[in-house]
This record gives C-alpha cells, structure tokens and sequence, in this order.
C-alpha cells in the first residue's frame, strides 16, 4: 500500500475539509488561516516552520519526537504546549485522519456529540 503524504496547507486544509465533520469553520487568529472545530483551533499550519500543528499530549509528543526526529519537530514557540509539528511531505494521511477526527471529537461539547453519535453510528 502507497502511503500518501500532505505537502503543504492547502493540501492539509483540503484532507481536512474533505473528511465532511460538521462544526468546522475557517478563520484567521493572528493572521494566519486555521481550521476551527466547535469554536476551537483545529487545523493548521506554523507560521514558523514549514510544518503541520496538531494538538498531543506531553507524553505521546516525547514518544513521537524520540520514535521520528524526521517527521515530528516541536519550535520553542510550541513547546509550552500540548501540540507537535509534523514536518511538510511526512504527514501522512491516514495518521493525519485519525488524529483529526479525534481532536474534532475531543473538540465538540459532550451533549451534542452524544447526539451526532446516535445520528451517526458513533464514529
């Protein structure tokens, strides 16, 4: 199987948007174009690096730089935070996909999730 990867943000933007999750808006918080989830940051691109940010938990964010220094970086400007950089032309799809539909989930007030699970199956 051909792993697929994402260059650039409108490639990203484009992955992200085609995933059809409802709640999704675009905006532009310090002027920079970002994908928001139930009113929060979602999807985006560092204005620093050329590099994807995702949102990662401290631990899993050690394990990813430690496990692939060629892929995941963190830039001082992101390390007081629970987010990890994935460098342009190593984010790969399917990886990209599950992280996004989790934060989407992570995102979404309790009460109306339960009733987009039951509406749709719980995925």
């Amino acid at each position: 199987m051909v792993e697929r990867m994402i260059h650039t943000w409108p490639d990203l933007k484009s992955f992200a948007l085609s995933l059809h999750l409802p709640q999704v808006t675009t905006d532009y918080p310090w002027g920079n174009e970002c994908l928001k989830a139930h009113g929060k940051m979602w999807c985006w691109w560092s204005p620093y690096v050329d590099a994807a940010v995702f949102k990662c938990d401290r631990d899993e964010r050690e394990m990813l730089l430690a496990a692939d220094p060629e892929t995941f970086m963190l830039h001082p400007h992101y390390a007081p935070h629970n987010l990890i950089l994935v460098r342009a032309g190593r984010i790969d799809e399917g990886w990209a996909k599950a992280r996004l539909v989790q934060q989407w989930r992570d995102a979404a007030p309790k009460r109306w999730l339960k009733t987009w699970d039951a509406t749709h199956g719980g995925s």
